[in-house]
């Protein structure tokens, strides 16, 4: 039994504080809390297994942070608010002594960088005070380091190349919508790919390379390589492999919106001088775009993603694919949230699970692919997230 204090009010949160509910046997006690605090307060109305109590608390502030855990007494708290914030919700941990929990690295408000250096280096505090801090525990990032932890522990002796996938099939009925945060969706999509082979990062132009893909129950759809945080910790604790990738398919229609937006300087995230007022165009740009926690109710379709690997087994070369498809309208019929903040939201509490189990408790900082992936496995299957394999077919990566 546990006291987990959950912070942000989107659609992450909304699956990961319901499924929490649904886990009453190990969430004892949970607090949700935001900027604002009537979206809370909007999720915690729609459980009935259990009270959920609710807070306003402002993220980037240390103090009013602090102040929230001396009231609550957290056993875990889950990060799902933005990036910007995970260092200022990570000192607090540390100031007030308890474990920590995202599914996004830390990211500078004035810059799309995305390393996890900056998380890395509280590794050592963390440590020293015995607490733990999980990071990246959503979808991918996050099923996917688990994926390559069981593929590494169960089939295969030397990972040689990685490929992730991630296809979003589903149709929201919007003219031009993001499956979550808009101002992190379009920095992520709109920032240079990289990917790491033979020991080096390789920089490609902005969705520069892509090809069809082939995804089960979907079909082919054209995939774009992109740079995603988790091939940086993946690349660092499977030191053998070779070539690492990531790749997310995107309409037509999409990139065409999205190179307007950016052509017209609406992507910027530099503030620009408005009627004597700075504003931020990509931040202004999200008030006017349509909210992912609202698109789940017409979204019909689904998602795949997976993990593409090669490598060696008993000396021979073996290739596996194991996956997963998550339906848009099954998501929403649990939830009431579509299938991307679903397939982020469920791994979230699983990961908060498994610590307050003891069974993903180890001090320091750490990517999920460095705990036993057999726990977080098993809850997969039970908790909506089911899992496939494949062996030794054409990879097409």
């Amino acid at each position: 039994m546990g006291r987990v204090l959950v912070i942000g009010a989107g659609g992450v949160s909304t699956v990961a504080v319901k499924k929490m509910a649904m886990n009453g046997d190990v969430f004892s006690d949970i607090l949700l809390a935001s900027r604002t605090k009537r979206k809370c307060d909007r999720i915690a109305a729609d459980i009935d297994s259990m009270t959920v109590q609710t807070e306003q608390v402002d993220a980037d502030r240390l103090d009013e942070l602090l102040a929230l855990f001396r009231h609550f007494h957290p056993d875990l708290v889950v990060n799902l608010a933005l990036p910007y914030q995970d260092l200022t919700v990570m000192d607090a941990c540390l100031s007030y002594g308890v474990s920590y929990l995202d599914t996004a690295n830390y990211e500078p408000l004035n810059e799309a960088r995305y390393e996890y250096g900056w998380q890395w280096a509280y590794s050592d505090r963390f440590e020293k005070a015995g607490l733990t801090a999980i990071l990246g525990c959503g979808f991918d990032p996050g099923v996917t380091g688990v994926f390559t932890a069981h593929a590494a522990k169960y089939h295969f002796d030397e990972i040689r190349s990685l490929d992730i996938v991630d296809c979003n099939a589903g149709d929201h009925h919007k003219a031009f919508a993001t499956n979550f945060n808009p101002e992190i969706n379009i920095r992520e999509i709109t920032q240079k790919g990289r990917y790491y082979e033979n020991g080096e990062w390789i920089e490609t132009e902005p969705l520069s390379v892509h090809r069809p893909v082939h995804y089960p129950g979907i079909g082919a759809r054209e995939s774009y390589l992109m740079y995603h945080e988790e091939l940086e910790s993946l690349t660092k604790n499977f030191p053998t492999l070779r070539r690492a990738r990531f790749w997310m398919t995107f309409g037509e229609e999409y990139l065409t919106h999205l190179r307007v937006m950016q052509n017209i300087g609406m992507t910027g995230i530099k503030p620009v001088l408005f009627n004597g007022v700075e504003i931020v165009p990509i931040q202004f740009l999200k008030a006017v775009l349509p909210d992912p926690g609202e698109l789940g109710e017409n979204y019909t379709g689904e998602t795949s993603i997976g993990c593409r690997i090669r490598g060696l087994k008993d000396g021979q070369e073996q290739t596996y694919y194991i996956y997963n498809n998550c339906s848009h309208q099954a998501a929403y019929r649990e939830t009431g949230a579509q299938g991307v903040s679903y397939t982020t939201g469920v791994p979230a509490m699983i990961g908060a699970k498994l610590f307050l189990q003891g069974l993903w408790k180890k001090p320091g900082v750490r990517n999920v692919e460095e705990f036993d992936p057999d726990p977080f496995m098993k809850e997969l299957n039970g908790q909506g997230l089911p899992w496939h394999e494949v062996f030794n077919e054409d990879t097409e990566l």
